[in-house]
């Protein structure tokens, strides 16, 4: 619970506050198994499509930081809530002619995984020093390329574009696990990708991985991020 005094008390739920211990609890047990601390690991509860009241009441109990996948509602949640002490993560594919616009009110993008949407943050002639926003480039998993994510193949190239901007403070990688494989073997694979990106960005250490299925296989494959939404926030309401 947050001492916060900008913080409300969470109002009477129906079971947020038990949802929220239960997965703290998993993430904790999940990184004993690793020998690793819970201390580590960063949760970002995913609200797509809930109401801004529900972050209000997930800040009340100690959450920080939150997950957006859709432009206008992550803008328009921002903007209601701003008077929270939240970082906001934008975790869907981004089009780059949102990506300014995006950057407005986002504190960290875990979904580049183009050159038109990593070069969108770059300065220009209008805006020759922009704000510099935390980056994890996305990989893609799976032999699907209308997947998002980078191939992993092609993931110093775009490492490289990434640092060229300036204007992105490179945080790491992040990917979904695909469907049809193992989540820990998927986790392991992007693990390798991690260590490559480490060699040309030392400080990008971190890995965004695991969602409220998989977390614990993250875990023990190095996550330091974990994306999780329903285990937390029950189901989602109808897309609006």
């Amino acid at each position: 619970m947050s001492d916060d005094p900008r913080l409300p008390s969470p109002s009477a739920d129906d079971g947020l506050e038990a949802r929220l211990a239960s997965v703290r609890s998993g993430i904790s047990d999940a990184a004993r198994a690793a020998e690793r601390s819970a201390d580590e690991l960063t949760l970002v509860v995913v609200t797509k499509f809930h109401p801004a009241s529900l972050v209000r009441d997930l800040a009340a109990l100690g959450v920080t930081d939150v997950g957006e996948n859709r432009h206008q509602e992550a803008q328009a949640k921002a903007a209601e809530l701003a008077d929270l002490p939240l970082t906001w993560h934008f975790v869907g594919q981004l089009q780059s002619k949102k990506a300014r616009q995006v950057r407005r009110y986002a504190h960290v993008v875990q979904s580049l995984d183009r050159e038109s949407v990593v070069d969108a943050f770059a300065p220009t002639e209008a805006e020759p020093e922009p704000p510099v926003i935390d980056g994890f480039v996305q990989v893609n998993l799976t032999d699907d390329p209308d997947r998002g994510g980078v191939r992993p193949d092609a993931v110093e190239a775009m490492v490289s574009r990434v640092l060229a901007t300036g204007t992105i403070r490179l945080r790491g990688v992040m990917a979904v696990a695909p469907l049809d494989e193992e989540p820990r073997a998927a986790f392991a694979r992007l693990r390798g990708v991690s260590e490559r990106v480490v060699s040309l960005a030392p400080a990008a250490t971190d890995i965004s991985a695991g969602m409220s299925g998989d977390y614990a296989d993250a875990v023990l494959e190095g996550a330091t991020h974990l994306r999780i939404g329903t285990a937390i926030t029950g189901n989602r309401p109808v897309a609006p």
